[in-house]
């Protein structure tokens, strides 16, 4: 189960981005904890710029997984002090898997091979477990990213690969992101418009079947 910054900012009328949303992850973090599954919480860059205050935030967090971007307010940070976050996080919480965000193709919509490899050895060097590059990338390019990085490649979804393929081509973790946030928002808006204009209503799991999935989980308090 992983969390993403831009449904957590969105749902309390927050940017995403701009550190606005630390107390909103840990109080997520806190109802996710005793879910059965592995938690990754999107700390976006890590909301502080002391490496320390990274660290004691993640101890705080007490999930298996962490994502930490290297970007703030929408420009790329020095990779040294992404590394010196990443560092202290390992240090403070060793057990943590750090997904090391590189932010060089989702904020300029092209891809800098070069300068993304070399923040990813950095960011390899400070003890990261896997790498993460969102955003559009060809074939050429996943596949020089594969062979250039050491760790897990994570990738999101593509509508010009599917999953499949891009296992095949070396990557070995896909997230969400923010796409299923979206798509539910798009889904309530679709439901409301239908009973405006009185078209056919959207299919959707019933009542009972919600209330049903709910008394059959053991982690449901009642």
């Amino acid at each position: 189960m992983g969390s993403t910054s831009l449904g957590v900012a969105a749902s309390h009328g927050l940017l995403d981005a701009a550190r606005e949303i630390a107390e909103k992850t840990l109080k997520l973090a806190q109802e996710l904890r005793g879910l059965r599954c592995f938690v990754s919480m999107d700390i976006e860059d890590g909301f502080f710029d002391d490496p320390a205050d990274v660290a004691a935030y993640v101890r705080e967090l007490k999930v298996h997984g962490i994502n930490l971007e290297d970007s703030s307010s929408g420009a790329l940070v020095d990779p040294e002090l992404h590394a010196a976050k990443i560092s202290e996080v390992k240090r403070a919480c060793p057990e943590v898997f750090v997904n090391a965000r590189i932010d060089t193709v989702w904020l300029h919509q092209d891809i800098d091979v070069a300068e993304t490899l070399r923040r990813a050895r950095i960011y390899t060097e400070a003890g990261a477990d896997g790498i993460f590059v969102p955003g559009t990338l060809g074939t050429e390019a996943i596949s020089e990213l594969v062979r250039g990085i050491s760790l897990p490649l994570n990738l999101l979804p593509s509508t010009d690969h599917t999953a499949a393929e891009l296992g095949a081509l070396g990557v070995r973790r896909l997230s969400t992101g923010s796409l299923p946030y979206r798509a539910a928002m798009d889904a309530a808006v679709r439901a409301a418009l239908a009973v405006r204009d009185s078209t056919p209503l959207p299919t959707a799991t019933s009542y009972q079947q919600v209330m049903d999935s709910m008394a059959a989980d053991p982690g449901h308090s009642g």
